[in-house]
């Protein structure tokens, strides 16, 4: 099906006539065809063009609209056309999956898309299904995945305004991931959306592969969310409590001298050999106490949230074996303040990369899983300001997690405020729709590929379309994601039906 013709333009500048007949989009994927050459390319602007001059049309325009004139072009098809602007891609010639470094040939056709040039898509033994081929607002049916280990360990950033699909994408991740046994995540999540107490979630997973952590009316089968004060080290609060050096000072040499049992000499006032002013040891006491939910009650330490100061295990433990076992793991953090959510999250990073390390050390680590870290608003974590006051264990997992089989997969409305170095570790970008310049610039100057000419790509994106850039594929490949709930029905029917033909009278519901 010829869509247009390449009549002008240079390298990345592709201009091409369009056909009446059809109407092209930004971002419609095109393959130029000629005897000698078959390019793969992609529509990024689109203009008007026409051989009558701009002065005549401006008189018959005027014609029509002040004096009611009835006008009729002579062959309006061939003197008024839309032309399209697009951008080299990939090379298809010979079946070889190339990057194009030559023009198409001049005055050659393009054509769409057609499921004979699709392979330059590949399915790894590890893929994560993110969603279908888009071509313009066209699905295909080719399915675009990723290769599982390689992209999380190398860390991924969803980058999208409110409003454009960002939980929805992450529910379908988290569905495709549940039955693997290559991979862990860790979901730190604020809205308690994806486990699916009272609708549909990864609760309904036929594999059950789920371990969700709350602190609330705890599900049959689930487990409550209890930590030992003793896990807790200062290093900890990084990202989640702001000190003055003074009462950094204090609280270091509570834990040189207390060791594990720092928290509680604070609580009960106990004394250092160091004299601290009054104040300072006051406002670290409050910090703590606020944050932890603790109190001193007449010499005693009153805990009334999720940690305790009794001796024994904490989940930490179980959520770190959970995490080994390739299970996705979900801690409901919706009744936490946000500096709570950031601490636990560090608390249970610090504990997995730390068994990590000591893996790797050991020459263990190739037997053990990667390990995903799902973390909304990321800049509370990763952004300038944040790291200004020192590193935390998120920037650290985002700038050596890949030597450890540690990853993050950070979400975030505001790219802007991640400082380059972590954005540009960031090696595959799920983009969706991003309005603000600002945000755009700073996902197209960091991403795996040339995205210099799709900033009116990005900012017209549909809920559930996305742009996917990755170090793993061979351009910046557009998507559209499946509406969670239609997916997820769609796949238990499936799974229903293979039980039913297999094993008659049994039925997943």
């Amino acid at each position: 099906m010829i869509l247009g013709r390449i009549i002008s333009g240079k390298y990345g500048e592709v201009c091409i006539r369009q056909s009446s007949k059809f109407d092209l989009e930004l971002g419609t994927l095109l393959v130029a065809e000629s005897e000698r050459s078959k390019t793969l390319i992609q529509v990024y602007d689109l203009a008007y063009g026409s051989q009558i001059s701009q002065q005549n049309l401006e008189l018959v325009s005027g014609l029509d609209l002040e004096e009611g004139t009835d006008i009729t072009f002579f062959d309006p098809k061939l003197r008024n056309y839309t032309l399209a602007y697009a951008k080299n891609l990939i090379s298809l010639d010979k079946n070889q999956i190339e990057n194009s470094k030559s023009l198409p040939e001049f005055f050659s056709t393009v054509r769409s898309l057609e499921s004979q040039d699709l392979g330059f898509l590949k399915v790894s033994s590890d893929a994560l299904l993110l969603g279908n081929l888009r071509s313009g607002s066209r699905i295909l049916d080719a399915e675009i995945n990723l290769p599982a280990r390689d992209a999380i360990s190398h860390h991924i950033l969803i980058p999208a305004t409110t409003g454009k699909g960002k939980s929805n994408l992450l529910s379908v991740l988290l569905w495709n991931l549940v039955k693997n046994e290559f991979c862990g995540i860790l979901v730190l999540d604020p809205h308690d959306e994806y486990y699916g107490r009272n609708s549909l979630g990864l609760k309904d997973h036929p594999s059950k592969n789920v371990s969700y952590y709350t602190n609330k009316d705890v599900p049959p089968g689930c487990s409550t969310l209890k930590i030992n004060l003793r896990h807790i080290k200062p290093q900890h609060f990084n990202g989640a409590l702001n000190w003055s050096d003074a009462q950094s000072d204090a609280v270091i040499n509570y834990y040189k001298k207390y060791k594990e049992e720092w928290i509680s000499a604070i609580m009960l006032e106990k004394k250092l050999d160091i004299q601290f002013n009054e104040a300072t040891l006051g406002v670290v006491k409050r910090k703590i106490s606020n944050i932890l939910d603790i109190r001193e009650r007449d010499g005693a330490l009153i805990c009334s949230g999720i940690f305790h100061d009794s001796h024994g295990d904490s989940t930490l433990k179980d959520i770190s074996e959970d995490l080994e076992k390739a299970k996705i793991v979900i801690i409901d953090t919706s009744s936490f303040s946000g500096s709570l959510e950031i601490l636990l999250g560090s608390l249970v990073c610090n504990y997995v990369f730390n068994k990590y390390k000591n893996y790797s050390t050991a020459g263990t680590i190739k037997n053990k899983p990667v390990i995903g870290v799902v973390i909304e608003e990321a800049p509370r974590v990763l952004g300038k300001e944040v790291l200004e006051q020192g590193p935390n264990i998120f920037s650290t997992i985002a700038r050596e997690g890949r030597k450890f089989k540690m990853g993050l997969i950070a979400v975030t409305q505001l790219p802007s405020l991640i400082p380059r170095q972590i954005l540009a570790n960031m090696n595959t970008k799920i983009i969706l729709g991003l309005e603000m310049a600002p945000e755009r610039n700073s996902i197209i100057e960091s991403s795996s590929h040339d995205l210099s000419r799709d900033a009116r790509s990005i900012a017209s994106l549909d809920k559930g379309e996305a742009i996917v850039s990755s170090h793993t594929m061979p351009f910046a490949i557009p998507i559209k994601i499946p509406e969670f709930n239609s997916y997820v029905k769609k796949q238990l029917a499936h799974e229903d039906k293979i039980v039913k033909n297999n094993f008659p009278g049994i039925s997943l519901g």
